[in-house]
């Protein structure tokens, strides 16, 4: 048992790291604010191999393993939520999927300009009327000769608006009754009857671009399906077992970035002649958050660990994930008490950490839909 970072990953964090406090940290307050997308950075990311961190060589990447991946989004959403979702919707939503699931060809043609950062990719998944009931799928997919003609609605979509790929699941079967029957497919967002609409005006995250996604008559080519006909429901539960870890880590950063501006202010903000900091309710507060993002740390590498030796691991994202949202959920909290009155005000960072962190227990599964999958792996239901 070794819980030391290799040589590559702590060269992975001290880069990202790097580029985060350089590039990122100093537009996030900026990004939050105006609500836009941080497309020059994310080019950058693309020029440092980030966007294709976890995937091979051969397909444009740059040959990282999971705990790699893990610390990344950790250090990108340290220093801005925003771009940590973005980049986790990014890499397992958008594009693991082909990576799991595709033939050589569609890793060829699909995966290498996303692992490149050429493209941006997306999951359409959620939809007004399956959230966590995701087999309550109504878009569908018809094979029409050579082509599937693709027909519904999304919501709630991260990077709907940005991304150059979507992963559509669709009902290929209507006459399967709930999970079954259901497929996923590669849709190019400039095919003709695909369009967005409303973009969302969220409660954080604001530089994340979230929408609608409408396909009417979009047809696509046959071979854009991705892995058997049918399998889309197996193949998406394990695609979020993934995102789980990638949420996990987010919210391991923004737990992160609330910690450190915690003990910065108590060491300087003083009170009744000395730093609060020495008074022992602002020390439990901090040593409550440092416990939570220090044990769901090694919650979260643990999962991504398993993952890269080929173990299931979907007990371990849902842990990592659950733990790992909730103790940043205190961590933001607990520096918000701690900065009083100024926590309260967009002077300080920590209320945008508390803002965005607040998704983290819903995307991916919500802390319920968590508990459910934990607890049907403890009492041995698969």
């Amino acid at each position: 048992m070794d819980f030391e970072l290799t040589e590559e990953q702590n060269m992975i964090r001290e880069m990202v790291r790097d580029f985060a406090e350089n590039e990122i940290r100093p537009i996030a307050a900026d990004v939050d604010k105006e609500g836009r997308f941080p497309e020059e950075n994310f080019k950058k990311m693309g020029e440092l191999g980030l966007l294709g961190l976890p995937w091979p060589e051969r397909y444009g990447g740059a040959g990282g393993d999971t705990v790699c991946y893990a610390i990344a989004t950790e250090e990108i959403s340290r220093a801005c939520g925003s771009h940590g979702l973005s980049y986790a919707a990014h890499i397992s939503l958008g594009s693991s999927p082909i990576y799991l699931f595709g033939t050589e060809e569609q890793k060829k043609k699909f995966l290498t300009p996303l692992a490149r950062g050429e493209w941006l990719g997306a999951l359409g998944l959620t939809e007004p009327e399956a959230g966590s009931d995701a087999g309550s799928t109504k878009t569908t997919a018809v094979l029409d000769g050579n082509e599937w003609v693709i027909n519904g609605a999304k919501s709630l979509i991260t990077n709907g608006p940005v991304a150059h790929i979507v992963i559509v699941i669709a009902k290929t079967d209507p006459s399967a009754r709930g999970s079954y029957g259901i497929s996923s497919f590669i849709l190019e967002t400039d095919t003709p009857g695909f369009s967005v609409g409303k973009i969302e005006d969220k409660m954080g995250l604001k530089g994340t671009p979230t929408s609608q996604l409408f396909f009417d008559d979009c047809r696509i080519p046959k071979e854009n399906l991705l892995g058997k006909e049918g399998d889309g429901f197996k193949q998406i539960l394990e695609v979020l077992d993934g995102g789980r870890i990638s949420i996990g880590a987010m919210a391991l950063g923004l737990g992160q970035a609330a910690l450190e501006a915690s003990i910065t202010y108590a060491k300087e903000r003083h009170q009744f002649s000395r730093p609060i900091s020495q008074f022992q309710a602002v020390q439990w507060m901090i040593a409550d958050a440092a416990t939570k993002i220090e044990a769901a740390r090694l919650m979260v590498h643990k999962a991504a660990c398993l993952e890269d030796e080929g173990k299931r691991f979907t007990k371990e994202a849902a842990m990592g994930k659950l733990f790992a949202s909730e103790g940043a959920e205190l961590a933001c909290f607990n520096a918000l008490q701690i900065h009083g009155g100024y926590g309260y005000t967009k002077d300080y960072p920590v209320e945008r950490f508390y803002r965005d962190n607040r998704l983290t227990q819903i995307g991916e599964g919500t802390s319920e839909i968590q508990r459910l999958v934990i607890a049907r792996q403890v009492l041995g239901r698969s």
